[in-house]
């Protein structure tokens, strides 16, 4: 069964019979600022897509890792992983994974047939991690914004190749965290215990162009390139990630858009529903959480506003809701909707 994810904006639609473009869409973690579009080359167009060393390179030096495969975004490498992984490691079957966070990670483990454990706040303890298992890492995690910092991630990393076990780290909102805490840089080639999943789409803008990266050892990289075939990223996109990702003038400018927004519309939340409804405020660049003092108030609050065409992300557990970062101009919908809903609830 699929799972539900924001982003699903024709399906609302049509349920609260809004029309799509009367939509404030704050479902997904989807920068509202987006790197221009340049011209794309006609034979990116005509040609089948090639293996694009010049992206290869610009990937290599953004993200600051020996190695790094291009892939049509994470979802195909998260799907495939636990097939791969048991053919080699026999003898793994338990997957250690955030209560809370990207469901598609879950799905994918337990539909392979694997034993999932869960940790909440804090990682497992590393004296816990049993013999040849996975421990998948979303860092910083989605929906809960909790940020495990690299030397803590390293540490991980030490124990799960003396256990012959995977860690999976999710890094798909790192672009906006600073100072920077991946660990791409210390991924080698000789490491085929870690890999890191980064995202193109959310901090770019981009998210329809389909292309992300996987940065592990070589061995890996054939596995998942042998595995997925021919043509995965399509040429323009290829083209056009490789000029933003070497775009170090406008990832800048961005990440200084981004913060500014995202301070505006937190303090925006707080003063509109107040410290009467909202428990706790957790954010990163990219999104910001609410959870609420009544559990019930984060489903009403999402219907109500759903009703309003603001449509916000109900967390999998629905005792939340996520805030995709949107823009100035958006604002005083955003402010009218809330005020709105918030008469609706104290009814």
């Amino acid at each position: 069964m699929a799972l539900l994810h924001g982003g699903q904006l024709q399906q609302m639609a049509t349920r609260y019979q809004v029309p799509v473009d009367e939509w404030l869409d704050l479902s997904t973690g989807i920068a509202p600022l987006s790197y221009p579009i340049p011209a794309v080359p006609l034979h990116y167009w005509q040609q089948l897509p090639q293996l694009a060393p010049h992206l290869n390179l610009a990937a290599r030096d953004y993200y600051q890792c020996q190695n790094i495969l291009v892939t049509n975004g994470s979802q195909s490498i998260i799907k495939a992983l636990p097939n791969l992984w048991r053919q080699y490691n026999q003898q793994s079957n338990k997957v250690y994974l955030p209560a809370k966070g990207y469901k598609e990670h879950e799905h994918a483990w337990a539909s392979a047939g694997y034993n999932i454990c869960y940790y909440h706040d804090e990682l497992p303890a590393k004296t816990d991690l049993s013999e040849h298992c996975v421990l998948v890492v979303i860092n910083p995690n989605n929906p809960t914004g909790k940020l495990f910092t690299q030397t803590e991630i390293c540490q991980y990393q030490k124990t799960i190749k003396e256990i012959n076990g995977l860690m999976v780290v999710d890094e798909a909102f790192m672009d906006v965290i600073e100072p920077d805490q991946s660990i791409t840089s210390f991924v080698n080639n000789t490491d085929h215990h870690t890999l890191v999943l980064r995202s193109f789409g959310k901090f770019f803008g981009l998210a329809g162009i389909r292309i992300g990266f996987l940065i592990t050892s070589d061995y890996w990289q054939r596995a998942f390139s042998e595995h997925l075939g021919p043509w995965q990223v399509n040429g323009p996109a290829q083209y056009i990630a490789e000029l933003a990702l070497k775009d170090k003038i406008w990832q800048q400018q961005q990440r200084e858009n981004l913060h500014q927004l995202r301070l505006q519309q937190e303090a925006l939340l707080r003063d509109v529903l107040g410290s009467e409804i909202i428990a706790e405020v957790v954010s990163t660049n990219l999104f910001i959480t609410l959870s609420f003092n009544q559990l019930v108030i984060a489903k009403l609050l999402h219907e109500l506003l759903c009703k309003l065409g603001i449509y916000v992300r109900l967390t999998d557990e629905q005792t939340s809701l996520r805030f995709g970062i949107t823009t100035k101009a958006n604002f005083p919908r955003l402010v009218d909707a809330l005020l709105q809903a918030k008469i609706q609830l104290k009814k």
